[in-house]
C-alpha cells in the first residue's frame, strides 16, 4: 500500500477500515470474544478508535513475523470455553452477517468453512524465469478465491497448526494447513464486496462500496 499509516488504520468513508472489519464480529451475538493481533507496538499502544470496543468481548494481542504466528498468538489468547474458531483479515471491511453465520454454522457441525467466490475470469499460468511468459490457460470449472471468515472447531484448526509445526509460516491461510491433515472444509459462497483491501486502487474502490452503505 505504501504511505506512513499502515493500511488497516486508513479511513474508508470517515471509518477506520480496521473498525469496520471488526464491528460485524464484535456485535455478533453468537461471538463470545474477538481476538485483535496487532503488530507487538501497536498491541502495547493501540489506536484510540479501539477503545469503545475494548472490555469483555475484544483482547488484543501481539502478532508474530509470519501471518501463522500471529494466528498462533490470537489461538493461545483465547478463553477455554471458546469451542469454534473464525479468522478474519483486518483489511477485510465489508463481511456479510449471512457469510459469518453460515461459516459458523459448519464449523458447529464439525467442518471447517471458507468464504469464498468462484472464479469468473480467464486464469493464465507463466512458467520460466520470465513473469511475463503465458505457460498456460487454466480451466477455471471448479475454481474459488479464497476469502474470510475462515472457521473451524477450536481443536482442529490447533492440531493443525501443531502437526504443520514451522511449515505453518508457508500457508497463505489456515484452511490450507486443515487440507493438508484432512479435515472437511467446505466454500460458503460470498460476494466480491468482501474485498480484501492491499491497493490503492482497492482503497478507492472500498470508499466506492462505503458511500453506497450510507
Amino acid at each position: 500500500m505504501g504511505g506512513e499509516l499502515p493500511k488497516q488504520y486508513l479511513s474508508i468513508g470517515g471509518v477506520p477500515l480496521l473498525l469496520r472489519a471488526l464491528r460485524p464480529f464484535v456485535s455478533h451475538p453468537d461471538v463470545a470474544q474477538v481476538v485483535l493481533v496487532l503488530a507487538p507496538d501497536d498491541a502495547e499502544n493501540p489506536p484510540g478508535f479501539l477503545e469503545s470496543l475494548q472490555g469483555e468481548a475484544l483482547t488484543i494481542a501481539a502478532g508474530g513475523r509470519e501471518r501463522a504466528d500471529s494466528v498462533a498468538a490470537g489461538l493461545e489468547a483465547l478463553q477455554s470455553g471458546c469451542e469454534i474458531v473464525l479468522v478474519h483479515d483486518g483489511a477485510r471491511p465489508f463481511v456479510d452477517r449471512g457469510v459469518i453465520d453460515t461459516v459458523i454454522a459448519h464449523a458447529r457441525a464439525g467442518e471447517g468453512a471458507v468464504a469464498a467466490v468462484p472464479v469468473s475470469d480467464t486464469i493464465k499460468e507463466a512458467v520460466g524465469p520470465d513473469p511475463t511468459l503465458i505457460g498456460r490457460t487454466v480451466p477455471r470449472a471448479g475454481l474459488w478465491r479464497a476469502q474470510t471468515p475462515q472457521g473451524f472447531p477450536r481443536r482442529m484448526l490447533e492440531e493443525a497448526y501443531a502437526r504443520a509445526g514451522t511449515a505453518a509460516s508457508a500457508a497463505t491461510d489456515d484452511a490450507s494447513l486443515v487440507e493438508v491433515y484432512g479435515g472437511t472444509v467446505r466454500l460458503v459462497p460470498d460476494s466480491p464486496r468482501n474485498m480484501k483491501v492491499t491497493t490503492r486502487d482497492d482503497l478507492a474502490m472500498a470508499e466506492a462500496i462505503a458511500g453506497t452503505q450510507r
